[in-house]
């Protein structure tokens, strides 16, 4: 027990802290909260992707399909244009918002969120037009044939604008950030018109953001300028490093990392899955997007809770169905029992602080190896082609098998996955929970003697 205490207290001063810190900044705070809002888009956009590949799942009802919704294609997939087509929009738009209302927040500064978003969104979009130069002069770039069209510099793809698709959505971050930064620094300088105080204060907030708004055009067109002076632009540079961070979590050894951080953190009692999904959200969405377009992206849309962590973080169904049925202690069998109707939906706070697993050394170490074998499992399973990849964003609360199933665009192969990862994980908890069952029985038998001897 010592030497768990150690290892413990080790993880705690050497990854909580720093992790800890990162979590509470006001960056995160605001990718976190635009991953957040961005759900619904996400998963609504995916239902009608799904729509569209049910004639390739069930091909015996090839001529209903053709006779019914093959007819309307182009006119319900505008849903899933309109919200994974122009996903980094919606990104940008929030984390320009909560970014200024966070520093707004705490630093008492006059600055207006919608303010924030608007400047945000401005400092987007200049960077998608592409330009080019030619014979010294500068271009909107002009491009029309099979494998690629643009029009006035602004790229189409199959999901209409290309930049504004998942893609952008790195670029939409670094934007907004960028606007809000400029936008703070001015007001705080008092660099701004100020109106006087009989003027409304949506015209004088709207006057507040016009020197900012100059200073944004003027920084990003600059840099723009200079960047396609080398022939790129912000875009693109701002998608090379995240391109080597999307291949790398696409790796094997990348998502088992992935999987550990979100283990390590929830035993320190971090929520792990909020803090490294602000990361790894815009990087799954776009990879799904690419998956859905004929690519072959292992780690996309619902990865985690398709496959890996049912039940939840760790996941920890079989180890629910343990303690539920199996366990021997009242404390872990009646805890069992009332978690197992929300295990089944991914929820399972009341197992990880109740049973508890955080700072628990017998069920830490299984919490962390179970999404590691389940994430291997699945990885090389999409690998190979013996599943389906991703194409569309489920629920994350999705009880087993159904988000597998829909996320995969019907392949019947995920169900049995994610039925065969719930088992897998299952045993990977059985010898450490029966012994933890044994040590809490013998305790409550050592309780309730000393109880009967007073």
């Amino acid at each position: 027990m010592g030497g768990d205490n150690k290892f413990m207290k080790l993880l705690n001063d050497k990854l909580m802290a720093p992790m800890g810190k990162i979590a509470s900044t006001r960056i995160v705070r605001a990718i976190m909260a635009a991953g957040l809002a961005s759900i619904p888009f996400t998963i609504v956009g995916s239902m009608f992707l799904v729509l569209n590949i049910l004639p390739d799942v069930f091909t015996s009802l090839t001529g209903f399909f053709n006779a019914t919704f093959v007819k309307i294609t182009d006119l319900y997939m505008i849903a899933n244009k309109t919200t994974m087509g122009i996903l980094a929009l919606y990104f940008t738009i929030v984390i320009g918002y909560e970014y200024t209302r966070i520093i707004r927040d705490e630093e008492k500064l006059d600055i207006d969120p919608v303010n924030g978003a608007l400047l945000s969104v401005f400092a987007f979009f200049m960077t998608i037009p592409e330009l080019v130069i030619k014979g010294g002069t500068f271009a909107l770039l002009n491009v029309n044939n099979k494998d690629e069209i643009v029009m006035n510099g602004w790229r189409a793809g199959d999901g209409g604008l290309d930049r504004l698709g998942t893609g952008g959505i790195f670029t939409g971050i670094i934007m907004a950030l960028l606007a809000v930064k400029i936008y703070q620094i001015i007001v705080q300088k008092n660099w701004v018109i100020k109106m006087p105080e009989q003027v409304p204060s949506g015209v004088s907030k709207s006057f507040t953001a016009l020197i900012p708004t100059f200073v944004i055009a003027f920084v990003v067109l600059i840099i723009d300028g200079i960047l396609i002076a080398f022939n790129t632009d912000i875009y693109n540079v701002i998608a090379m490093p995240f391109s080597f961070v999307t291949n790398l979590t696409n790796s094997w050894l990348g998502i088992i990392v992935i999987e550990l951080l979100i283990s390590l953190l929830w035993v320190l009692g971090i929520h792990g899955a909020n803090i490294i999904g602000a990361f790894i959200t815009p990087i799954t969405l776009n990879n799904m997007t690419i998956n859905a377009n004929g690519g072959h992206m292992v780690f996309a849309g619902e990865f985690n809770n398709m496959f890996v962590i049912i039940g939840g973080s760790g996941a920890t169904l079989g180890l629910v169905f343990f303690m539920a049925f199996l366990a021997k202690s009242t404390q872990l069998k009646t805890l069992g029992k009332a978690a197992i109707a929300p295990a089944f939906f991914n929820i399972n706070e009341p197992i990880i602080f109740g049973a508890p697993i955080v700072y628990n050394p017998y069920l830490s170490i299984p919490f962390m190896l179970a999404p590691v074998v389940t994430s291997s499992l699945t990885y090389w399973s999409i690998k190979l082609d013996l599943t389906s990849k991703i194409i569309a964003q489920m629920p994350w609360p999705s009880p087993v098998g159904i988000g597998a199933f829909l996320g995969t665009g019907g392949d019947w192969r995920s169900v049995i996955l994610a039925i065969v990862n719930v088992i897998v994980a299952g045993l990977v908890y059985y010898p450490f929970a029966k012994i933890y069952d044994h040590k809490l029985l013998a305790q409550e038998q050592a309780n309730l003697q000393a109880m009967k001897e007073e």
